[in-house]
């Protein structure tokens, strides 16, 4: 694997951020406000955005509210080619619609989760990877054992990377031995970092980039801290991530929405609240992402 950043032939590749998407006071999707995050992540350094993520709370969005957040994401980022929606749905024929939707508007690649309401078996899981990538659009292969109950193991990502029906795997596990035994039974296929606490130790195994949570508050010391990463500069990466890690690890929690959103409203952009079920942080919560958070900033991190 190599550690080329972004690209136009691999357009999934460098630090790749699954956006949060602002909403109103009343729960609405304030698109105005989140075409100008878009800018302001891409203007500090990040390679592209992920909409229609869990982080972007595409459980909660109608089909109209998701697929505009892909227009508003496509327009405000200049190159279509920059976005890789979500195209995660409950069946393979709407995932399959929303990677079409992906491919008309240019975009370079897509995020797919196995089937994430049924514990599908290995042919199962093939099968819904190749009827999505027949939509002409680099897959990108989410694996979240945690949440989906499907584990995309190394041996399974090898036979889907065979099959031709994906280019690269967002891994989510926190497993870092993976990175390993992936590069060596897929060495063409792309490890992305999915989750932030695990971001030293994946781009030290050869990470190609990341699906990344906390550049939605820190975008350009994220970016930093993975170029860095990527490069083996353990002197400039390392200083980053031991002072990032008390936020970095709120992206593997359950309140991870709620937890980067606070940090946003805290650094200056626009987090805002979360749909229902999620509720707002409060107590130790929401007091141990604010403190996080100020000394992140007092630490001159932005």
């Amino acid at each position: 694997m190599t550690t080329a950043s972004w690209t136009t032939d691999r357009p999934w590749r460098g630090v790749m951020v699954a956006t949060a998407l602002p909403m109103r006071e009343d729960l609405t999707v304030d698109h105005d406000t989140y075409a100008a995050h878009v800018r302001h992540l891409l203007d500090n350094g990040c390679d592209g955005v992920v909409p229609n993520g869990s982080l972007g709370e595409y459980q909660t969005l109608t089909p109209i509210e998701r697929a505009r957040v892909v227009r508003t994401a496509v327009e405000a980022a200049g190159d279509p080619a920059r976005v890789m929606p979500g195209v995660a749905a409950y069946g393979s024929a709407e995932a399959r619609r929303w990677a079409d939707q992906a491919a008309e508007a240019g975009c370079g690649s897509v995020l797919l989760l196995p089937p994430n309401a049924y514990r599908a078996g290995e042919e199962a899981v093939r099968a819904h990877y190749a009827d999505v990538a027949r939509a002409g659009i680099p897959v990108v292969a989410y694996n979240n054992p945690i949440d989906t109950k499907v584990d995309l193991t190394p041996g399974l990502l090898a036979r889907l990377h065979a099959d031709g029906s994906i280019v690269a795997v967002k891994e989510f596990t926190g497993d870092v031995r993976r990175a390993y035994e992936i590069a060596e039974l897929a060495p063409d296929l792309d490890l992305l970092i999915g989750a932030d606490d695990v971001l030293l130790e994946l781009a030290t195994a050869g990470a190609a980039g990341w699906i990344a949570g906390y550049p939605n508050a820190f975008p350009a010391t994220c970016a930093a801290l993975y170029r860095a990463a990527v490069a083996g500069d353990l002197q400039t990466a390392l200083p980053l991530y031991r002072s990032l890690h008390p936020l970095l690890r709120w992206d593997s929690r359950t309140e991870f929405v709620q937890a980067i959103k606070l940090s946003m409203d805290l650094t200056g952009q626009h987090g805002g609240p979360t749909r229902p079920p999620r509720l707002p942080l409060t107590g130790e919560a929401e007091a141990a992402v604010r403190a996080a958070t100020e000394k992140a900033v007092a630490d001159g991190h932005h």
